[in-house]
């Protein structure tokens, strides 16, 4: 019998979809290696594999069967997808073009690494990032620049607005999945794309306003108001946007601080400073790496006052996505402050969902981990912290947790898809 590599869901599927993966034909006990590759749009390579034994009827289904060893361990159906590494250091893997699939291919090797060396069989699985019938529909309209995903139908849809952080560019991935969930989602850039500022050197919050004004008119657009989904300096950009624009619902921030930061925002004739910050506080990791997490100023001291974000004036609900060994800033730390501070206003406590072993950068799932990376601010590797398995429960709770809270505030429902943590 030969032997085959079967997928479930059969064909093409989206990248934040679990998939089953079983081989059949096998020997009884016979052990085996899986390895998984993939080739991003610059042509990086990205790796994982691990070590296993089929069943007594010469099956492997790895929903079933726990890996023995090689990038990870234990009982991990979706283990060679987040346990993928890069073949040169420092890289992070990231979908560029989401009009084309990422394709995965697995192979089932005779023996166990070192000695497996006769391939048995060999599948390509390809992951997309556009759900049947979700449009992608590039944005120019005044100053704004950006690309709205609709999903299909007639009617409306509960619009979000999706921000990343000091990188710049324009990131559509996280936006492309989750209007596979039933939102019409914007990803706005900021800086460094097409004819926007270069460097982050001074924000407008105005420009963000256009931002959702222009969702707030679109015909595919469901009022009354929008959502926001913000990471990093795209965080704390939310939570000013919540804090003084008309129109947010609720706003969803990932290891965001609640002081401005990097940069000042201006808004008519208000200036908010960013939160202080010295260099020279920078650390060094053992692998070289640099640790910025304790450059930045104490938000409560009286000289930062003034960077505070006024969480009070907002009119809707907050949810804080946490990674609790965040590298990047202290981002349990702001969670709390934001907390004490709307209910020092007589607001509702934000909800605040904290993630033990995850660091700074939280994807939709099944992105493998990138611990350090060379950043486009700091121009040398910084260190984001976090683990591979805790990093990928995260991910998965996270995103339905946004999800769910995002159900529940624009469209009115109580939940979707439970928890699966």
């Amino acid at each position: 019998m030969a032997v085959t590599i079967t997928l479930e869901p059969a064909g093409r599927c989206r990248w934040d979809e679990p998939v089953r993966i079983a081989v059949r034909g096998l020997a009884p006990g016979q052990p085996v290696t899986l390895r998984a590759s993939l080739r991003d749009e610059k042509g990086a390579l990205f790796r994982a594999h691990a070590r296993y034994c089929a069943d007594a009827a010469g099956l492997l289904d790895l929903e079933r069967a726990p890996a023995l060893g090689g990038s990870f361990t234990g009982l991990e159906p979706m283990g060679l997808f987040w346990a993928l590494e890069p073949e040169k250091p420092l890289l992070r893997l990231v979908k560029r073009d989401v009009q084309t699939p990422f394709a995965v291919e697995l192979e089932v090797f005779d023996g166990h690494e070192p000695e497996a060396q006769r391939l048995l069989g060999r599948a390509v699985h390809e992951r997309d990032f556009l759900a049947p019938g979700v449009r992608r529909e590039p944005v120019r309209a005044g100053r704004v620049r950006a690309t709205l995903f609709l999903p299909p139908g007639d009617k409306p849809f509960p619009g979000i607005l999706d921000l990343f952080g000091s990188g710049g560019g324009l990131c559509e991935y996280r936006a492309s999945l989750l209007a596979g969930h039933g939102f019409a989602v914007l990803a706005l850039a900021y800086f460094r794309f097409e004819d926007l500022p270069e460097h982050l050197n001074d924000v407008c919050l105005e420009y963000f306003e256009e931002a959702v004004d222009f969702m707030l008119q679109h015909p595919k657009v469901k009022g009354p108001g929008v959502g926001l989904l913000g990471f990093s300096k795209g965080g704390d950009l939310c939570l000013s946007m919540a804090s003084f624009l008309k129109g947010i619902t609720a706003t969803v921030v990932i290891n965001a601080c609640m002081a401005n930061t990097i940069a000042p925002l201006r808004y008519k004739d208000m200036i908010i400073p960013h939160l202080s910050y010295d260099l020279k506080k920078c650390a060094i990791t053992e692998s070289g790496f640099l640790n910025v997490v304790d450059i930045w100023g104490n938000p409560l001291e009286k000289t930062n006052h003034q960077s505070l974000i006024p969480l009070e004036k907002a009119q809707g609900p907050f949810l804080f996505i946490v990674g609790m060994d965040d590298q990047n800033w202290k981002s349990e730390v702001y969670a709390h402050i934001a907390s004490e501070r709307l209910q020092a206003h007589g607001k509702d406590r934000p909800q605040i969902i904290y993630y033990p072993g995850t660091g700074h950068c939280i994807d939709p799932p099944y992105f493998p981990l990138c611990r350090a990376s060379v950043h486009a601010v700091w121009g040398q590797p910084v260190f984001y912290g976090g683990e591979p398995k805790a990093y990928s429960n995260a991910q998965t709770d996270a995103w339905q947790q946004i999800q769910t809270f995002f159900h529940k505030h624009l469209y009115g429902k109580k939940s979707v898809r439970p928890s699966k943590l």
